[in-house]
């Protein structure tokens, strides 16, 4: 007789001594071949309906994350904005998938008869205490998320946040980077950022307050104005920089004798600093060319008289006669005894 033959002969004979119909492990193993029949009439379905629904959410999420990413790229933008999209989408793939295990976790365990009462209050408790541990980590966090999602700012904007100015060089979930004009590396946590001044969003506007004389002809400056402006605007240096025909606004007002005159550019974003040198650069040469003073709200303007012989230091006052000190008269010098 072969092995097999032999441990079917001992299987079978266990089960008819050990497992016989009315004795204590017979009733326990027809309990259990019972309970296997409900478990794979009932339960075992609903497992795999959840783990179905699981798997096709995960792969929607996946997909999803994957076409935010093509998206970016197909859109032109930058390195910088690049890995910020890649972060958000990584952040948004990986918390995806944790609450869809979870969630599929707590409906299996439900369906195969598990009391979840006492684990939902366990994780209740423990929730609270590490939400007020680490409340201001969330803050952070969900901050920084509501921030890329928005697309607030990017790394190499120039912003002025939580009080800081400068050009962000790094930006994560939990904190900002921006390193200021003077050099300074600010950390700025992403709770802090309430309210967000961006330079380099759209164009970006620069007025300029000429300040000329109250004795030059207001119209003949508003013109000499208009011709610099559009000069620096045709020019080839800053042609590209420049949206539109920087605007004269003519004499905005008068302080002593002084008149101002704004003039505004309109430029490509942060790109304003350059076209407004130039153009005082050129509005001082034109005032000296055109005799034209600069004002000064301290100069006493003379209608009738000339502009420089108002700026002329006035004489010193004439000098009072001095009176005679009587000390100082001589006596007369006559003989007393003969008059002469």
């Amino acid at each position: 007789m072969s092995l097999f033959p032999m441990r079917a002969v001992c299987v079978l004979t266990m089960r008819w001594v050990l497992f016989q119909q009315g004795h204590f492990l017979g009733k326990v193993l027809n309990e259990w071949i019972d309970d296997s029949q409900e478990f794979l009439h009932t339960e075992l379905p609903k497992l795999i309906v959840i783990a179905f629904i699981a798997l096709i959410l995960s792969r929607f999420l996946r997909l999803l994350t994957a076409h935010m990413n093509r998206v970016a790229q197909a859109s032109g933008a930058g390195p910088a904005r690049l890995a910020e999209v890649k972060t958000m989408a990584g952040v948004i793939r990986a918390t995806g998938l944790a609450i869809i295990t979870v969630i599929a976790a707590f409906m299996s365990l439900s369906a195969i008869g598990f009391n979840l009462a006492p684990l939902l209050a366990s994780a209740g408790i423990a929730g609270i205490a590490i939400g007020l541990a680490a409340q201001t980590i969330v803050k952070d966090m969900l901050n920084g998320f509501l921030i890329l999602i928005e697309g607030q700012f990017s790394v190499g904007d120039t912003v002025r946040i939580a009080g800081v100015s400068g050009v962000v060089e790094a930006l994560t979930l939990r904190r900002t980077t921006v390193r200021g004009f003077e050099g300074t590396l600010y950390v700025i946590p992403n709770s802090q950022i309430t309210t967000v001044a961006n330079l380099n969003a759209g164009f970006s506007v620069a007025t300029v307050n000429v300040s000329v004389d109250f004795s030059a002809n207001p119209d003949a400056v508003t013109k000499l104005l208009q011709q610099i402006a559009m000069e620096v605007c045709a020019s080839e240096t800053f042609r590209d920089a420049i949206l539109q025909d920087p605007q004269v606004l003519g004499l905005d007002s008068v302080k002593g004798s002084e008149m101002i005159f704004p003039v505004v550019f309109k430029t490509r974003a942060n790109q304003q600093y350059a076209p407004v040198r130039e153009f005082q650069r050129r509005v001082r040469i034109a005032l000296e060319e055109n005799n034209l003073l600069p004002g000064n709200p301290y100069r006493v303007y003379q209608p009738h008289g000339d502009a420089e012989a108002a700026n002329a230091p006035r004489s010193a006052e004439p000098t009072l006669a001095q009176a005679h000190d009587p000390t100082t008269i001589k006596p007369v010098e006559s003989n007393p005894f003969t008059g002469s």
